[in-house]
């Protein structure tokens, strides 16, 4: 069904996390007249100079303002076009800076990239296309213009920058992308000279690997790096233990990802697993607690988590379901809550495995109560959606799986 201009403006101006309010600011109208647009009571059949207003006030085209087709979900064109532009500029690429350029203070950079990490754990995904692109050209200049430990500061704000990049690439299948940001991450964090920002690139970057077909890679990568900052990272407390681990789970997952092949080395793949999920338990014991150490969410609930991860990776749902049981609604509820829609929507998938396509999409919507857009945007969560549709979920289910799939923008 072709969606009205209200609707369209109104679907537009929540993705930009923008008030009626401030839009009605932006168009020197009042809020009222914004209600008015949105509930199709004026401007059904919009000026084109209204549409053009709007459009500038929104920063998207005119076309997506009067197309037929709904609008995508997620990481919309506009937003990840302004990420990959940030990406590809000259001097992000060269790690250069135009001459007479300031830099600013790193402390201003720091807030600003905390105020992006937490909108990313939050699962507010979309706020990433306003917040990265200019973030990573000025933490870019920083690491090119300071000089001494602010430099090395600013090297590892660029390279935290590059993780959250890298992320949030992964999160929408645009693993070229994930796989750009991952190395310039790791380039970025050596030349920081801090081991705990080393750690983190190289897990974000093993992740990349495995989201672009080199798991087994990936897995020799995050072991390697974890063996040569180990001693390092011991004596850096909480959060060198917290990114330790997170390189074994990391290795985990890889080699989960690579166990579900089917090559001779397959089962070889498997097999390791279990031993490196032990490992990560191990850390996380040393810890003692669970923690969000340099954007981690480290300790024995997110180990938990990651186990239930490699079951529904191996197909072995009823395992994944299994210890999933076992963690707590209080350790669960620990955790941000990016984290928790993950590993619901990884349990909806291990139901569907052990049979129970009903209770897949009662975890499906209680992931999507905790972040819309972790299922409704995640082309990884989307696919799910519609493997249920095909499948069948028993008539008890079905009406819902309806809504969802409306709700995910699937057809029919």
């Amino acid at each position: 069904m072709a969606m009205t201009f209200g609707r369209r403006v109104a679907y537009w101006r929540e993705r930009r996390r923008i008030t009626q309010t401030d839009l009605g600011a932006l168009l020197g109208k009042s809020r009222r007249w914004v209600q008015a647009v949105e509930a199709g009571e004026r401007q059904a059949d919009p000026q084109i100079s209204v549409v053009e207003a709007v459009a500038r006030a929104l920063t998207i085209p005119v076309e997506l303002l009067l197309g037929d087709n709904p609008p995508p979900r997620g990481v919309d064109d506009v937003e990840f076009a302004a990420i990959r532009a940030a990406l590809d500029r000259h001097d992000v690429i060269t790690g250069t800076a135009g001459a007479g350029a300031a830099p600013l203070p790193v402390a201003t950079l720091h807030r600003r990239l905390i105020h992006a990490r937490s909108a990313f754990q939050s699962g507010k995904f979309g706020s990433l296309g306003g917040l990265v692109p200019s973030l990573l050209v000025e933490t870019n200049a920083a690491a090119a213009l300071h000089d001494g430990d602010e430099q090395l500061r600013a090297y590892g704000l660029l390279a935290t920058v590059m993780d959250l990049v890298e992320a949030a690439a992964v999160k929408y299948g645009a693993h070229d992308v994930a796989l750009v940001a991952g190395h310039r991450a790791v380039t970025a964090a050596e030349r920081s000279e801090d081991t705990v920002v080393i750690a983190a690139a190289c897990r974000h970057l093993a992740d990349a690997m495995t989201g672009q077909g080199q798991p087994r890679a990936a897995a020799e990568f995050a072991v390697a790096s974890a063996a040569r900052l180990e001693t390092d990272l011991r004596a850096r407390g909480g959060d060198g233990l917290s990114v330790l681990g997170m390189l074994y789970l990391k290795a985990a997952m890889a080699q989960a990802g690579a166990g579900a092949g089917t090559d001779l080395l397959a089962a070889t793949a498997a097999r390791a697993v279990p031993d490196l999920l032990d490992q990560a338990d191990e850390h996380a014991a040393e810890l003692g607690h669970d923690a969000n150490h340099h954007w981690t969410a480290f300790g024995p609930t997110n180990v938990a988590v990651h186990r239930v991860t490699a079951h529904t990776h191996l197909s072995e749902g009823a395992a994944a379901v299994s210890v999933a049981a076992d963690i707590t609604p209080d350790a669960r509820a620990g955790l941000p809550r990016e984290r928790r829609a993950h590993h619901l929507v990884d349990l909806a998938r291990a139901h569907a495995q052990a049979g129970d396509r009903a209770a897949a999409v009662d975890v499906l919507l209680d992931a999507e109560g905790e972040s819309e857009e972790e299922v409704q945007c995640r082309p990884k969560s989307v696919r799910l959606v519609e493997e249920l549709r095909l499948l069948g979920v028993g008539s008890s289910a079905e009406g819902r799986l309806r809504l969802l799939a409306r709700r995910c923008g699937l057809p029919g």
